[in-house]
């Protein structure tokens, strides 16, 4: 992978932590942002050294959302003609499917945030599986308060982690969510007194699903998504068809020697992946 500018990416104990680190910038997401981004969330995808990403940031907000380049030079967005206006769908279909790459990422994604997380920022995090917030950190859906509409899956999964009016106010408003008022509403898991605490905490989650069968946690993954999109009894048929796909005597006879030992249990990683195009 090309260094990385937006990023600092570590792997250590199958953990892979990324920090978004332009703090001067306040973590604006700018094109080589997105582009980074992509190219990451692949090589984690595709590769296995990794049991469970934790995502983080620097300085005063995780994120304060879309940089304004991004509206500028960067991007055309043709308004004056059909065809200019069809080929915003499609430049906004590739956007949303790098953030999409968050959630359909074969490892569990849990985000570390503090200060604020503002436009695009909330798209990318509720995306992920677990959310833990410092005190401080607030959320916006900030893209009503300059004239437009969330595009980026926002509006499309906050409403299946929090009450729908809830969901609607934010939205219609631009008003910020508290810390305090996003556990309430389910948003977070957690609100710890600092950015430092919430990283602690994030790491601890994953220090714990790293040490479970991948394979199984892949599998409660799949199994959880496809849940939330149908009904009760098609996911029931869905997981007796995951189960016996990668049902394992051996996973279990080991989380059970290893619990009677009181020692570590060891378990094989998922398989790279490799593509046709490689």
């Amino acid at each position: 992978m090309n260094k990385l500018t937006c990023f600092e990416l570590t792997i250590q104990d199958h953990i892979a932590h990324l920090v978004l680190n332009r703090p001067d910038a306040l973590n604006t997401l700018d094109m080589v942002f997105w582009r980074e981004l992509d190219e990451v969330l692949q090589q984690l995808h595709q590769g296995n050294q990794a049991r469970v990403l934790v995502m983080s940031s620097t300085g005063k907000h995780f994120s304060a959302g879309m940089s304004l380049e991004v509206f500028g030079a960067s991007v055309s967005m043709d308004d004056q003609s059909a065809e200019g206006r069809a080929a915003i769908a499609d430049m906004l279909a590739g956007l949303q499917s790098t953030f999409t790459r968050i959630e359909n990422l074969r490892i569990p994604v849990i985000v570390a945030l503090q200060g604020g997380c503002i436009g695009g920022a909330v798209d990318m995090v509720t995306a992920a599986c677990l959310r833990y917030a410092s005190s401080d950190a607030f959320f916006c859906i900030q893209e009503i308060n300059i004239g437009m509409v969330a595009d980026v899956g926002t509006l499309q999964r906050l409403p299946k982690l929090m009450p729908m009016a809830v969901v609607k106010e934010l939205a219609y408003t631009g008003r910020r969510l508290s810390a305090d008022k996003a556990l309430h509403y389910g948003l977070v898991n957690e609100v710890l007194p600092d950015a430092a605490s919430a990283l602690a905490t994030a790491m601890q989650a994953a220090k714990e699903i790293a040490s479970k069968p991948p394979v199984a946690i892949w599998g409660t993954k799949q199994a959880l998504h496809y849940a939330q999109d149908h009904s009760t009894e098609d996911a029931l048929k869905q997981m007796g068809w995951l189960q016996s796909g990668i049902w394992s005597n051996a996973h279990v006879k080991e989380a059970i020697t290893a619990f009677q030992a009181k020692r570590s249990a060891a378990f094989p990683d998922l398989a790279p992946l490799k593509s046709f195009h490689d």
